[in-house]
């Protein structure tokens, strides 16, 4: 395309498909490293089908520079994935396991002017991210591998999810960015700390006031019914058991339009308070983030936290510091499961072993993995 343009494999080393649990519209994301730097990353790339005949960019080519330019903005918040490079990749097929690539760094208007040009010559964009472990995706810990099961997370990591969620989201809006695309397949969680992906439907906001007041409403509408109700009762709030969602712009955008009443007859014990901010949020009575916030801050203080606008008491203070050092010990002891399925799988593929060993092998196997699917923790 260019003399800047470099073969694929001296920059990246592809491996296996990473997102086969929750295919997105826009591209294909793969693992792969980063020769020069030696730094693992998830290499997503536009989706060929989405090239046009006439080399005019559709809004699938545009999204991505759209996202890189997020990603830049973002770049100061903890919580939103890291951008690595952005730039072009030649290879016609799906997998671009051959061809060159134009590798622009972070450098957006370099991305953004080069459109054109790559598009012209069917080169797809593409953008190196930081590789975030599959396990600590929502949408893989929280879909049961059995039909009628579910699972939630803790009320106690619910909260501390949420608080951080808006942390994000007030960054964002600070910055007139919408986020727009609430869904489990982009929140990743390990009981402590909150992980963003995927903001090729998000939106800078270039309009006046009134248009960014209605959109920031929009994005904690989508952030209650979206992301907080299915992570406190384990199901979809358009009405069953959780499933991928589509992402095309309108589809992204009309998602959770007619959600404005959530049901919580599945998890009648959830906290009352809970149920009262959230079906606020589904009504979209929750104006802004910040209202969002206070709100989440009062039943964060129902739960024994100590937050600078929170009253509780010492007895709830106590209790919360149970549930945390139990939550903790809980999920240590799901990883422990998880490294001791993993010997014994090494043991039951060895040559040679007989027919008794390998039967109390899978045996125990069974057991492990019958525990870990009805675990207490995603």
């Amino acid at each position: 395309m260019t003399e800047s343009a470099q073969a694929l494999s001296a920059c990246f080393t592809l491996g296996n498909y990473i997102d086969t649990y929750a295919p997105g519209h826009y591209a294909r994301v793969l693992e792969g490293t980063d020769e020069r730097s030696g730094q693992r990353v998830a290499f997503k790339i536009m989706r060929p089908e989405h090239l046009s005949d006439d080399g005019t960019p559709r809004w699938e080519a545009r999204a991505f520079v759209s996202e890189a330019d997020l990603l830049v903005r973002l770049a100061g918040d903890a919580t939103t994935v890291r951008l690595y490079d952005c730039g072009y990749a030649s290879a016609q097929r799906e997998r671009p396991d051959s061809g060159e690539i134009l590798s622009l760094g972070t450098d957006v208007a370099a991305f953004h002017e080069a459109l054109y040009p790559a598009l012209a010559q069917r080169w797809r964009p593409y953008l190196a991210l930081e590789l975030l472990p599959r396990h600590h995706n929502l949408f893989y810990l929280m879909k049961p591998s059995s039909g009628n099961g579910r699972r939630r997370l803790p009320t106690e990591e619910g909260i501390d999810l949420a608080l951080q969620f808006a942390d994000f989201l007030r960054a964002a809006h600070d910055q007139r960015i919408v986020y727009l695309d609430h869904k489990l397949e982009h929140v990743y969680w390990d009981g402590q700390t909150l992980r963003i992906i995927d903001l090729n439907s998000s939106q800078l906001v270039e309009a006046g006031t009134r248009a960014l007041d209605q959109y920031f409403a929009q994005d904690v509408h989508n952030l209650c019914v979206g992301i907080l109700y299915p992570i406190f009762t384990g199901l979809s709030p358009k009405k069953g058991a959780l499933r991928p969602q589509p992402a095309s712009q309108a589809e992204v955008e009309q998602r959770y339009a007619d959600v404005d009443h959530l049901d919580f007859g599945v998890e009648p014990t959830l906290s009352p308070t809970l149920q009262t901010l959230l079906q606020q949020g589904a009504r979209q009575e929750l104006a802004n983030v910040a209202a969002l916030r206070a709100s989440m801050e009062r039943v964060a203080g129902r739960h024994g936290w100590e937050l600078p606008n929170t009253h509780t008491i010492p007895a709830l203070r106590d209790a919360r510091a149970h549930v945390r050092a139990g939550l903790a010990e809980l999920r240590q002891g799901q990883e422990a499961l998880r490294r001791a399925r993993d010997l014994l799988l090494e043991a039951v593929i060895l040559d040679d072993i007989n027919e008794e060993v390998e039967a109390e092998l899978r045996r125990l196997l069974a057991q492990i993995n019958e525990a870990l699917n009805h675990r207490v923790i995603p």
